[in-house]
């Protein structure tokens, strides 16, 4: 049997491909958009890709099981497991078998044996891993978003996500009786999970790469709990917002995502072109670093640092309903294809064309700067000052600023007219990052007067300064 893993950093997501080197052939399960990678590592390693699958309809990226499928003339299996409202919408599709419970898939002498473990989603399938070969029993289960390193895959999604009422608590219940099951499993089986540490499809997810039965059974603090209802508690307890951009790449996954045939670069625009935009209200991304930006910008662009927490903030305040525009470094020309490749992973695809240029104007107009203000300038604030907190709901209920607004960062787009435009506006998270990100959208949106708060809630408490909220309430 071959296995291999790979791993997008940014997404913090994994997928595998598994092959057989008796038969040549091999299969590809959760890819995403960027299918190159599988198409050459399976040419470099003498196999063909038969099979592409997936554990569920994802949430926190474009699938790229549609597009390799037909990439490679594979066949496509997906799952018709769970309610017929929450399946494939696109499984009636002439290279698609559809899934069910103890159903397999076979390369060669390797044997994935799907397992309907909802919970996660509805239709969650994790696939028992046999190597014929070698053995008449699994060494290992995909288990995709059911179970991950030390945590397991939130319930919540499609309550928060996708508007679904009740759906949290429901599959809550669910991945209970999954988990039950799951536990009966021998300790020696290895568990390859579709994430790792950083993916907000869990809140406690470890980076290691892979774990085992045994193991999770002792150490996953779900394993542990004995009661169903305290579980149900802990799993939906403290559970960060998802980003604004899953909503949409459901609705994508389910449907069926746009075939690319390849990366398409936007075309590079005249300079002149930049002003006209700006002057129209178009959104310009421009990714600098925060302090870069914060020196000196165009008016009226956008700042997303480009990072590994790019993708998520894209996600969130970037438009999918209309079209875009970039900044490139002319220092840094191949960030273009990085930009436009990690846009293209969720979905991003309406990129109208890039600008090359610092991002700093050099002459008249004056660069735009973002204003900058210390923990004790807040502190010593007017009282006409606006605090605003963009912080996730579980930190600011763990403590937060008197008097102070909360939007988090992923709700600021759709609640900026929740903030008077009259009066100063000082952002703060809780390191200055979130927080930089927002300055650059209320300034884009016209605000005049936005200042960072450089520092954040960290060092606000640090400093001993009056919380509200929290084990430290101090009203």
């Amino acid at each position: 049997m071959i296995f291999i893993r790979f791993y997008d950093d940014p997404l913090a997501q994994a997928s595998y491909l598994i092959g057989c080197s008796e038969s040549g052939s091999a299969v590809v399960i959760d890819p995403n958009r960027m299918i190159a990678q599988y198409v050459d590592v399976a040419q470099a390693r003498g196999l063909t890709i038969t099979a592409v699958t997936e554990t569920h309809i994802h949430a926190d990226f474009v699938s790229g099981s549609r597009e390799l499928a037909q990439h490679t003339g594979a066949a496509l299996h997906l799952s018709a497991c769970g309610p017929p409202e929450w399946q494939y919408e696109f499984g009636h599709e002439p290279n698609v078998r559809l899934l069910h419970h103890g159903d397999a898939i076979a390369v060669g002498r390797v044997e994935l044996r799907a397992i309907h473990t909802p919970g996660h989603t509805p239709e969650h399938l994790s696939f028992m891993v046999t190597d014929g070969a070698a053995a008449s029993e699994p060494m290992g289960i995909v288990t995709g978003d059911f179970v991950f390193v030390g945590d397991v895959g939130r319930p919540d999604l499609l309550e928060k996500a996708a508007n679904v009422g009740g759906s949290a608590a429901a599959g809550a219940g669910q991945l209970w009786a999954s988990l039950r099951w799951f536990k009966t499993l021998p300790d020696h089986l290895q568990v390859w999970p579709g994430h790792g540490a950083g993916s907000a499809c869990g809140k406690g997810l470890s980076a290691m790469p892979q774990s085992t039965v045994g193991y999770e059974r002792r150490f996953n603090w779900a394993l542990g709990v004995e009661d169903e209802a305290e579980f149900v508690r802990q799993v939906l307890e403290g559970q960060p917002e998802p980003p604004r951009y899953f909503r949409h790449m459901k609705r994508v996954n389910r449907q069926g995502p746009r075939i690319l045939g390849g990366l398409a670069l936007p075309a590079r625009l005249p300079d002149h072109r930049l002003g006209e935009l700006l002057g129209s209200r178009a959104v310009v991304l421009d990714p600098r670093p925060a302090a870069d930006f914060a020196a000196g910008h165009f008016a009226g662009t956008l700042n997303i640092p480009f990072n590994k927490s790019f993708p998520t903030y894209a996600g969130s305040l970037l438009p999918y309903d209309r079209d875009f525009y970039l900044l490139v470094d002319p220092g840094h020309p191949e960030r273009l294809e990085q930009i436009v490749r990690s846009l293209a992973m969720i979905g991003l695809d309406t990129i109208a064309g890039y600008f090359v240029t610092t991002g700093h104007p050099a002459g008249p107009p004056e660069p735009e700067r973002t204003s900058q203000m210390t923990i004790a300038a807040l502190a010593a604030r007017a009282p006409d000052v606006v605090v605003l907190d963009v912080r996730g709901r579980a930190e600011w209920d763990a403590g937060h600023i008197l008097g102070a607004i909360h939007i988090p960062l992923s709700e600021l787009p759709d609640r900026v007219a929740e903030l008077p435009p009259e009066r100063p506006i000082a952002v703060h998270c809780q390191g200055g990052g979130r927080s930089a990100i927002a300055a650059s959208l209320l300034l884009a949106r016209g605000f005049p007067s936005v200042a960072n708060v450089t520092g954040g809630f960290g060092q606000w408490t640090a400093a001993g300064l009056p919380v509200q909220g929290g084990d430290e309430s101090s009203h």
